[in-house]
């Protein structure tokens, strides 16, 4: 008899199991010749579901209807893309001019969408839950204070840059949203609140801070029922796609070793200088 045996080892079946159990998970079963995802079989869903409606069976475990579906689409849509300047995406373009391959220059990328960039989407239907649940649109001047106060000077999901005074993307989202509500897709409530948001701080500026595309989206988010969390997922699921085409992009330019400015450009210095120190000396 072994030490193993002697120290009362589980039986065979038993440590089976105990190694099946390691992990647990009602998203996806495979046996040999069949995968069921949410209980689905892959065959039944294959050329039968969209690339949206996939995404919902996966994070909710059932198929939505078209229309919500196609609602999410235009979210995923939207938010594909916002050039070189974006952060996210001028790292994957200096990634492949360092060697990385696609995988890397994504993962790269998506490491990038964070809370200031490309975390304002989550922070968006938070807010938008935290008015919802306060009494909604009437609720707005008292909750940005609360935000304010407890959070974060930022207001999520208005303002832009580079967009002023509107975000071409937000007017056609929540235009759609409006639309989905008509059809009973969704209650509209959200686009209210994202709304009231907006005129909110016109009133406190005194100048139009429009509602920007992670306040779009978000509106769709809450509207079809996304838990914050998983609205920056969806953010980086619809990001990628436009990650994915500056870096193959870029593969095709070449280049190597590339910054985020021409050689030529230099940074602004501010530390001592040796030169002028031993002339004072």
């Amino acid at each position: 008899m072994n030490d193993t045996t002697k120290t009362g080892a589980p039986e065979a079946g038993v440590a089976a199991m105990d190694v099946a159990d390691w992990w647990r998970t009602e998203i996806i079963d495979m046996a040999p010749g069949a995968i069921r995802v949410r209980g689905r079989p892959i065959e039944e869903l294959i050329g039968n579901v969209t690339f949206p409606q996939m995404i919902w069976l996966m994070l909710r475990g059932e198929l939505p209807g078209a229309s919500a579906a196609k609602l999410l689409e235009a979210a995923l849509v939207a938010a594909v893309d916002h050039g070189p300047q974006a952060p996210s995406i001028a790292a994957a373009r200096m990634a492949v001019t360092c060697g990385l391959p696609l995988n890397g220059a994504l993962a790269s990328a998506v490491n990038m969408l964070d809370d200031v960039h490309g975390g304002a989407g989550e922070q968006a239907v938070e807010l938008y839950g935290l008015i919802d649940d306060a009494g909604g649109p009437e609720a707005t001047e008292a909750c940005l204070e609360r935000w304010t106060t407890e959070r974060s000077a930022f207001i999520p999901g208005f303002g832009h840059r580079f967009h002023k005074p509107v975000d071409p993307r937000a007017p056609r989202l929540l235009g759609l949203v409006d639309a989905a509500a008509l059809e009973g897709v969704c209650t509209g409530r959200f686009a209210a609140i994202g709304r009231a948001v907006e005129t909110t701080l016109l009133a406190r500026k005194g100048r139009p801070v429009p509602m920007n595309i992670d306040g779009a989206t978000a509106v769709i988010f809450a509207e079809l029922g996304f838990p914050p969390p998983l609205a920056r997922g969806l953010f980086c699921l619809s990001r990628s796609v436009g990650i994915l085409a500056h870096a193959f992009e870029q593969m095709g330019q070449g280049g190597r070793n590339k910054g985020p400015t021409p050689p030529r450009y230099r940074w602004t210095y501010n530390g001592p200088n040796p030169i002028e120190t031993d002339d004072a000396g």
